[in-house]
């Protein structure tokens, strides 16, 4: 299967993919007229923890996400991303892209293209926002890598552990990329009620020599 029969309508990429995922085949990609730019960033520390914020306010309120927003005309989605992490959790982070995501809704004719982004470190004080309120999570087992998978310890224990129930649906099937340092593509597509109807992802293929 070459690549430009396994990648859905809206992503490109650039190498060979590894198909992850293929759900939802028996329902057509959702038909959208335009397509904006987004951001999504997100704090990893020492392969254990992770920083999500709880969306106060606007699209995808009640909802444990990473940080970022709509890029600004005349920002790359890079420039964007930083200035998002510091409006919405209050710090700075040596940013570097790790994966791309499009979304579709039904309904809806603008299609979300979201360029995902990771750090492995940060500097400044998280602090709470209009808009989102930090907090540190647990990165349980299942969404590692088995090779950075060890037994808990007493710091990974005091933290609640992802909360996958209360974030997007389609978090669960690339976030385990995004730990393992793979980049990844995706789309997911939704109906009007909000489930995902069908949903692709990819990753960098891993070198076996």
């Amino acid at each position: 299967m070459t690549q430009e029969q396994i990648i859905p309508p809206g992503l490109t990429y650039v190498g060979t993919l590894e198909e992850v995922v293929n759900r939802g085949v028996e329902n057509d990609w959702v038909i959208y007229e335009k397509v904006k730019e987004y951001t999504n960033a997100f704090i990893i520390l020492d392969e254990e923890k992770i920083l999500l914020g709880y969306k106060k306010r606007g699209f995808g309120v009640g909802l444990w996400n990473g940080f970022g927003g709509k890029v600004d005309p005349g920002e790359t989605p890079a420039q964007a991303a930083v200035r998002e992490l510091e409006e919405e959790a209050g710090i700075t982070a040596p940013l570097e892209q790790c994966g791309t995501l499009f979304f579709v809704v039904e309904g809806v004719d603008t299609a979300f293209n979201i360029s995902v982004f990771s750090a492995y470190q940060y500097s400044g004080t998280i602090i709470e926002t209009d808009e989102m309120r930090p907090e540190w999570f647990s990165i349980q087992e299942s969404l590692m890598p088995r090779s950075t998978v060890t037994s808990h310890d007493k710091k990974r224990e005091e933290l609640p552990a992802i909360p996958l129930e209360k974030m997007w649906a389609d978090d669960e099937f690339w976030m385990p990329l995004m730990f393992a340092r793979r980049h990844f593509v995706g789309r997911a597509d939704f109906g009007a009620d909000n489930k995902m109807r069908r949903w692709w992802f990819g990753a960098a293929q891993v070198d076996q020599s």
